[in-house]
């Protein structure tokens, strides 16, 4: 019998940047095994809302081309929001030929150092207002999540959008309490014209519309009528569970 293979390994440390920046820097193999755990590392800097994420892979070891193309999930993942941008940052020109060559510098820019990222990352966007809350994991939390969500949004001068973000922080919230056992973290953000309401729990399971045996897409459950009030929605992995948001505009008030 061939000897068995030792299981791969990443580690992954995360440290402040100038700017505002988040930089991970990774060390190990990156294969099959380790694929979504390097993935959801980027996708979990991304949801604290750094101004961008430089993951420093010099010292990372990627056996097939392919393995590259966890950074260009993570970034699908973030695209719409948050939007953090998602940089590498790779001393070896070998490593960046290897990245340019399966695709991934289409995506997500590779730079020889964290000097030329940085500095590719260009001026802050949008301001954010962001605050969050940790709930309890019983349904009186969704009393609050109604005051809360209406507190914040009155202080930002955003009472058009009230109504629409209740309903919808209502309903990520009821499902976690229905699907899990934990304890939901909601999230609130404001940039620009848009407000994003966002909530975490525990469970990797993503969110998705049940459609019904007789009644198909049509039925109405609670993330249908989120997908009717919201500009966009989604369920973002991460390495401690998911978050599940959605991105609501003007044209969203009730």
């Amino acid at each position: 019998m061939p000897p068995m293979r030792e299981p791969s390994a990443v580690g992954v440390t995360a440290t402040p940047g100038s700017g505002g920046n988040t930089t991970l820097t990774m060390a190990g193999t990156l294969d099959d095994s380790t694929y979504r755990q390097v993935r959801d590392s980027v996708i979990s800097a991304a949801l604290a809302v750094p101004t961008a994420v430089l993951v420093d892979v010099s010292a990372l070891r990627v056996p097939a081309d392919s393995g590259w193309t966890a950074f260009t999930s993570a970034r699908w993942h973030v695209s719409t929001w948050p939007g953090v941008p998602v940089l590498l940052v790779c001393d070896d020109p070998a490593g960046r030929a290897a990245i340019a060559r399966c695709g991934a510098a289409r995506f997500v820019p590779v730079h020889p150092d964290p000097a030329s990222a940085v500095a590719a990352t260009g001026a802050a966007g949008h301001p954010r207002r962001r605050v969050a809350a940790d709930l309890e994991g019983d349904r009186d939390s969704l009393p609050r999540v109604r005051k809360l969500v209406a507190r914040w949004l009155t202080r930002w001068d955003r009472p058009q959008l009230v109504h629409t973000a209740s309903t919808v922080a209502s309903v990520f919230v009821e499902n976690v309490l229905e699907h899990t056992a934990d304890r939901p973290r909601l999230v609130l953000e404001a940039t620009d014209d848009r407000v994003t309401v966002a909530v975490s729990d525990g469970s990797p399971d993503p969110a998705v519309r049940q459609e019904d045996s007789v009644s198909g897409a049509h039925t109405v459950s609670g993330l249908a009528i989120v997908a009717a009030l919201s500009r966009s929605w989604g369920s973002t992995p991460a390495a401690d569970g998911k978050t599940v948001w959605a991105v609501l505009g003007p044209e969203n008030r009730l």
